[in-house]
């Protein structure tokens, strides 16, 4: 009962994961709908595989023997539902690596049933939410009476068309903050200076899943959310016509960073920046990492987040990751 399911692991990011846990020795099984090219990656990796689709009745069978549910299948709004709700079901514990805030209030909402039925909920085990749920942690211990917390992201090296769909399911989020612990609606929030390293940059505010995963990590009843983008971070147009993702050259030509800056009671700003390899070759890295360590026991049931779960530490056991903590 140590099997690990990737459900769509035919996907840009889906198949990195699915490589890597293979790679690291995991006991995997991946599925998704088109049988021929399920069949076709299985042999590759030399795993089983299951077929069959998200809409309607999910028959207990197709999880017979799994562990734990990795969702690497977006957009997050169609898929995260039906398999939360199947590991409610069978026992299973459910992972993912959106950044859609909506999957994160879904778990949030299931957290007393998955508590009772023993079920861990965990979405966001890739580049975000990882790197600034650890960060977040890290930098309130610092800080004596933290009042209110702030979260700005880099992207950059352009999207996979899987993320640029679920890119636009954030958008349509509309811009919200939590606000004395409750998250509201912040229409007009303007952008905000951040700075990543190389001087302050313009940022604009977005929600992510920091805004619920943040709060419960850390406790701050007052989180705001911002993102800067470089060059082709959000693409327009038909996003049907974009490429698969970045090439393996272009991940490795944009890194990725995020800052986040806490202040406190006497208005005292407290700051530190994250630095990765790029989001998408973090991901499956981290994805794997936190799936070896719920299959090897490390869980605790209802809805939780990678840094409650596997320590605040956990981002910088991914290769490549530096944290810097300023005055």
């Amino acid at each position: 009962m140590n099997t690990l399911m990737i459900y769509g692991a035919l996907g840009y990011t889906g198949r990195m994961v699915a490589h890597n846990a293979k790679a690291a020795g995991l006991d995997v099984v991946i599925a998704g709908r088109d049988e021929a090219r399920l069949a076709e990656l299985a042999l590759e990796l030399d795993v089983p595989f299951r077929v069959f689709s998200l809409e309607g009745d999910l028959s207990p069978g197709h999880f017979e023997g799994i562990h734990t549910v990795l969702n690497c299948a977006g957009p997050f709004v169609r898929t995260a539902n039906p398999l939360m709700q199947a590991c409610l079901e069978q026992g299973m514990h459910y992972l993912d690596i959106t950044a859609e805030i909506g999957t994160y209030q879904l778990a949030e909402s299931l957290s007393a049933a998955a508590s009772e039925a023993g079920v861990m909920l965990m979405p966001g085990v890739g580049w975000d939410v990882v790197p600034t749920d650890s960060l977040a942690m890290q930098v309130v211990e610092r800080v004596k009476d933290p009042i209110s917390l702030r979260i700005a992201l880099k992207v950059a090296g352009g999207m996979s068309r899987g993320s640029a769909v679920s890119a636009s399911e954030i958008v349509s989020a509309g811009i919200l903050a939590r606000v004395d612990g409750d998250l509201v609606p912040r229409p007009d929030a303007p952008s905000a200076l951040f700075d990543f390293g190389d001087g302050l940059v313009d940022c604009f505010p977005l929600s992510f899943g920091d805004l619920i995963t943040a709060w419960h990590s850390t406790g701050v009843r007052n989180i705001a959310m911002y993102v800067h983008v470089a060059g082709d971070g959000f693409p327009e147009g038909d996003l049907s016509l974009l490429p698969d993702g970045p090439t393996a050259e272009q991940r490795d030509a944009h890194g990725a960073a995020a800052v986040v800056e806490v202040t406190s009671g006497d208005g005292t700003v407290t700051r530190a920046v994250i630095e990765t390899v790029n989001g998408y070759s973090y991901t499956p890295l981290a994805a794997v990492e936190a799936a070896r360590r719920v299959l090897a026991g490390d869980v605790r049931p209802g809805f939780q987040t990678p840094a409650r779960v596997f320590g605040h530490g956990f981002a910088e056991t991914i290769e490549g990751t530096t944290v810097t903590h300023l005055p």
